[in-house]
């Protein structure tokens, strides 16, 4: 059944004015059910180690993400080109910091009952971690994706480290390059 079939016998229960009918209706075609946040942090490693193991592609949608390092330091380098803001303000922040920026996102949000852990973590973007928020793939028609191969694409994180040492002064300006240097540093086994 369509969902607005069940909230228009809800109002048409309500219309003739039989709460406990509507009530019913609701409780038994479309019940309330409360998501429940589960506390999650995952460490740069791990982040970084999902991002490689899954060859910097949104597995969502198969499409190609960048390091975040590399997208910082484009910003800081080019910064009306490719401006940057830590909250992504759309008035201020290039579109490529959604897009293009890799997160992590539960194919089963926890809040749906899914598991904090390797098997059930995808690469995705920025934007579409947002879109899907506590959906389930099926609710909104999207599927998981293969992984990609990082020896084929490694979202530009060799360019990244090698860009830093030529714009070194941009490095020493910018501690919050630091920590993604420091990452793909560790990642590369430098």
């Amino acid at each position: 059944m369509e969902r607005a079939e069940t909230i228009i016998r809800v109002c048409n229960a309500l219309d003739s004015g039989d709460m406990k009918a509507a009530r019913s209706i609701a409780r038994a075609e479309w019940p309330f059910e409360p998501v429940i946040a589960k506390p999650r942090k995952m460490s740069g490693r791990q982040l970084m180690a999902i991002w490689q193991r899954d060859g910097f592609v949104d597995r969502y949608f198969g499409t190609r993400l960048i390091y975040p390092g590399a997208l910082r330091l484009l910003a800081r380098l080019m910064p009306e080109e490719f401006p940057y803001h830590r909250n992504g303000r759309a008035d201020c922040c290039h579109f490529v910091h959604w897009e293009l920026y890799p997160s992590h996102d539960h194919v089963v949000p926890l809040a749906r009952g899914g598991v904090d852990g390797p098997d059930n973590v995808v690469t995705t973007s920025m934007l579409r971690n947002q879109v899907k928020a506590n959906w389930l793939l099926d609710e909104i028609g999207w599927s998981l994706q293969p992984p990609g191969n990082i020896r084929e694409w490694d979202g530009l994180t060799r360019w990244f480290l090698g860009a830093v040492e030529r714009y070194a002064d941009v490095l020493a300006q910018d501690s919050g390059l630091k920590k993604w240097v420091l990452l793909a540093r560790t990642a590369a086994g430098r």
